[in-house]
């Protein structure tokens, strides 16, 4: 079971055993295969319900910015540059949700609020702090999943840094290291998972 959790992602099943590549894949969702789209819709729909619904709180919401999300995504696949498909997925659907949350959050004030004289909201930024936290749990979530697919020169820093979200001047402590050997290590290791998992952008 360990091995078929260290095969890269990016990787996907189609007919008798023959794959293709993400690259494939997209494309043909891009040119319309609308079996393409059901298949990523199937990999990642439930994992982006619960991303919308950890910012809405509210089952028919999350389901109707979900279908939104989705909606989006498919138009904006064009735009993808590979580097990394939950992450980005991710991004559409958390920044819908919180969109989506800032619009009832103004109508609610508009009901109970002179607006006159306030200063208006501040636009959504790239990075939110919401958007942020669920990235991140997401990458500890895939990080536990393949610590055994790691090297073992790399384990004790990616579990450090990505697990325990210590610093790499908490990390250089405990292990009694200068941080800049913390930074060559963490350095290495991120291009190991980038190169072999393609799955997260690993920054």
């Amino acid at each position: 079971m360990q091995g078929l959790v260290c095969l890269s992602s990016s990787i996907r099943r189609e007919g008798r055993g023959r794959t293709i590549t993400e690259e494939a894949w997209i494309a043909r969702i891009i040119s319309g295969d609308a079996d393409a789209f059901r298949e990523l819709v199937d990999k990642y729909g439930h994992y982006l319900f619960h991303a919308v619904y950890g910012v809405l709180r509210s089952t028919k919401d999350a389901e109707d910015v979900t279908q939104e999300a989705l909606l989006k995504i498919y138009a904006s696949l064009p735009q993808y540059r590979y580097q990394g498909l939950k992450t980005w997925l991710t991004r559409i659907a958390v920044n819908k949700a919180i969109d989506f949350k800032r619009s009832q959050d103004r109508k609610k004030e508009d009901l109970t609020d002179d607006w006159e004289g306030r200063t208006p909201p501040e636009p959504l930024q790239t990075d939110s702090p919401v958007e942020t936290q669920v990235i991140r749990r997401e990458r500890s979530t895939y990080v536990r999943e393949r610590l055994d697919c790691l090297p073992e020169n790399y384990r004790d820093v990616v579990v450090a840094f990505y697990i325990e979200e210590k610093s790499y001047q908490q990390i250089a402590e405990e292990q009694r290291v200068a941080i800049k050997t913390v930074e060559s290590k963490l350095y290495r290791a991120k291009q190991y998972m980038r190169k072999v998992w393609k799955e997260e952008e690993w920054e």
